[in-house]
């Protein structure tokens, strides 16, 4: 029992120490920290991504427009369509090839303004991230230093409550607080409580009888739902 009430005391103190992270957690200059932060890591990969993107579009257009050049030359071939007509040939099927190039001709343009366009957008988008992420290095080194600062400024506390649960680790098991310890990294707190009315005191769910049956001279039981520890005195 004496090692249940250790593991109890650790808890309570850690429920001051779980307040205090929640606390910096939830700061608005940890939010600011975090979110200038995380621009700066995925920035890089998002201005190579726009770059790929305007060089892959560049290469089109450079394609399309040389395509575009041999065509105007194919056309000219169709500048002497009266000599043509006075050999003999058929002026219809000429004049039919001749639109069915200047129709290819007009695709073309309008494809090679469209990834200009696309081109110039791309740019227009590089340029502004680029503009923002210079912003935002300046905006992260000022939010960084609020942020360094309010956890300097709670670091006393913080040391002095890590000291008092060092103490009380001493009389608690090894396996029973790497187990707390755990569940902590979890994210599940608190971690340990009483049975009540033969139910986890944290989710109501009710553990097997069999279960219930081991509690005694201060073992614990896992909760199958919330995955808490459960003590009954």
């Amino acid at each position: 029992m004496m090692q249940l009430q250790a593991i109890l005391n650790y808890q309570e103190v850690d429920a001051k120490l779980y307040k205090l992270e929640r606390e910096l957690a939830a700061s608005e200059e940890r939010k600011e920290y975090v979110k200038y932060k995380k621009f700066l890591e995925t920035a890089p990969e998002k201005l190579d991504a726009l770059e790929v993107k305007a060089q892959s579009l560049k290469a089109e257009a450079e394609e399309l427009d040389k395509k575009y050049t041999q065509l105007e030359e194919t056309l000219k071939d169709f500048e002497h369509l009266d000599e043509l007509v006075t050999e003999g040939a058929d002026i219809a099927f000429y004049q039919k090839k001749a639109q069915t190039k200047i129709e290819q001709l007009k695709k073309f343009k309008a494809d090679i303004n469209a990834l200009t366009a696309s081109i110039k957008e791309t740019d227009t988008e590089y340029q502004k991230l680029k503009k923002q992420v210079i912003a935002a290095q300046k905006q992260y080194a000022d939010v960084s230093e609020k942020y360094k600062a309010l956890k300097t400024a709670r670091d006393p506390e913080k040391k002095a409550l890590e000291t008092e649960l060092s103490a009380i680790a001493a009389n608690i098991p090894a396996s029973m607080l790497e187990v707390y310890k755990t569940k902590r990294k979890e994210k599940i707190f608190p971690i340990i409580g009483e049975l009540t009315g033969k139910r986890c005191p944290y989710c109501s769910m009710e553990p097997p009888l069999v279960a219930i049956n081991k509690l005694t001279g201060g073992a614990t039981i896992e909760c199958d739902n919330c995955h808490r520890l459960i003590f009954s005195k």
